[in-house]
């Protein structure tokens, strides 16, 4: 059974701003790839983080909302975790999609 899920990816852009837009269609054609309906793809632009907690100060922030059996998610996960233009990545499930009655 497919649920829905929203994948936040914070992208490690240092030095190489002008490739955002490539790597943000590089990465719905990964989640395709795997399995995954993506639904939205929100681009939150770039943000400072609140405290370094590594080697950026900032990162581009990008939202994919999608569905996808739960396995597929930890396909995901690994195959991010190798990729050295993603530097966070958090997943998490969302509600089923209301449909609204007709009547």
């Amino acid at each position: 059974m497919k649920n829905r899920y929203e994948g936040l990816l914070v992208l490690d852009t240092q030095g190489k701003e002008d490739t955002v837009k490539e790597v943000i269609e590089r990465l719905e054609k990964d989640f395709e790839k795997e399995g995954a309906a993506v639904e939205q793809v929100q681009k939150l632009e770039k943000r400072e983080f609140s405290y370094a907690a590594g080697h950026l100060s900032s990162g581009y922030f990008v939202n994919f909302v999608f569905q996808a059996e739960p396995t597929v998610v930890d396909k995901l996960r690994a195959k991010l975790k190798l990729d050295p233009e993603i530097y966070r990545q958090h997943f998490q499930k969302l509600r089923p999609k209301k449909v609204a009655k007709e009547g």
